[in-house]
């Protein structure tokens, strides 16, 4: 438990150095390691007046926690034009390294576990990386076959069955096997959590859970039966559940976590309740990861006001989520 939780950068373009930077000056409760870029981390920190040094390493092994250090194992050096709150194929790929050299040092038990900045799915195309988001890059990475994005806050936890595709595919990807295969995640996020025996709500796919078939036949013919193997392996499921009010439901302590079948079907109940306190953990893979909610927001990126509240929120859970 003394090992370094790594913090990846980011997009060097977007608020990702900015929110590790106040992060850092507003004090952490765990050793970490920042693993980026030491320039723009020590340009961000001046352009920012804060009281911290920036220290470069070229380990996770010499990373040591000291006051006003920010340890930076340097994996990019990229030069001084870069155009801060815009699209650059450089940014792309450098954030791109960061998750991978996060990913390498956790699979080698080096770090505790790995907090990301946010990434932007448009740098990474421009320099020539084809991948929806954070989630892909780390389940390829490590070798993860089976694995789902789980989205929390201090009043819901929702994970999904489906992520980053249209929702025209979604459906299509909606299977007995993905469902079930999510459920089975569900619960081992809420063991993840201390939890022996998580409340698990699965919603439903069409409106009211389709009204016993009047409004599609995906909750009868395909959630229903993986809902039914969960429970037959002591999976304490329960649904489908109508998606409009199966969210309030847990909020108010009904279940422990809900399955959701599409990515805004689950993603828009956490984060009305708001991003700052909200935090994106991948579920199925060899180590802790937990992430911002929320994206590089490029319109206040070098401004100085990008709030890090999500990223202390998401170090605060991955201290959390190694400690059980």
């Amino acid at each position: 438990m003394n090992k370094p939780v790594g913090i990846t950068m980011g997009d060097p373009c977007g608020i990702g150095p900015e929110i590790i930077a106040r992060a850092f000056a507003a004090g952490l409760p765990a050793e970490a390691v920042v693993i980026g870029d030491a320039r723009i981390m020590r340009d961000t920190i001046d352009a920012l007046g804060l009281p911290l040094k920036v220290c470069s390493v070229r380990s996770t092994e010499e990373a040591v926690a000291a006051s006003g250090v920010v340890p930076v194992l340097v994996i990019s050096d990229l030069p001084g034009d870069l155009p801060i709150g815009r699209v650059d194929g450089r940014a792309g790929r450098a954030s791109y390294d960061y998750v991978v050299r996060a990913i390498d040092e956790a699979l080698a038990g080096r770090i505790r576990a790995i907090v990301t900045a946010p990434i932007n799915k448009d740098a990474l195309k421009t320099g020539g990386l084809d991948y929806p988001g954070h989630t892909e890059i780390l389940a390829e990475r490590s070798g993860t076959g089976h694995f789902a994005m789980m989205l929390a806050n201090d009043e819901l936890r929702v994970i999904l069955v489906t992520i980053h595709v249209s929702l025209r595919d979604a459906i299509g990807l909606v299977t007995q096997d993905a469902v079930f295969r999510t459920i089975d995640l569900a619960q081992k996020a809420g063991n993840a959590y201390g939890l022996a025996s998580p409340r698990i709500a699965v919603a439903g796919l069409n409106p009211h859970a389709g009204e016993n078939g009047l409004f599609g036949r995906e909750d009868l013919d395909i959630i229903a039966p993986a809902i039914a193997r969960a429970r037959q392996l002591g999976i304490d499921a329960t649904g489908p559940w109508p998606g409009d009010t199966v969210f309030m439901r847990a909020r108010k302590g009904e279940f422990d976590i809900v399955v959701a079948q599409y990515h805004d079907q689950g993603l828009i109940p956490i984060k009305y309740l708001g991003i700052d306190s909200g935090v994106n953990v991948t579920i199925g893979l060899p180590f802790v990861r937990t992430s911002v909610d929320h994206g590089t927001a490029f319109d206040i990126a070098g401004q100085g006001k990008a709030d890090p509240s999500s990223l202390r929120y998401a170090f605060d859970q991955a201290l959390r989520l190694t400690a059980v």
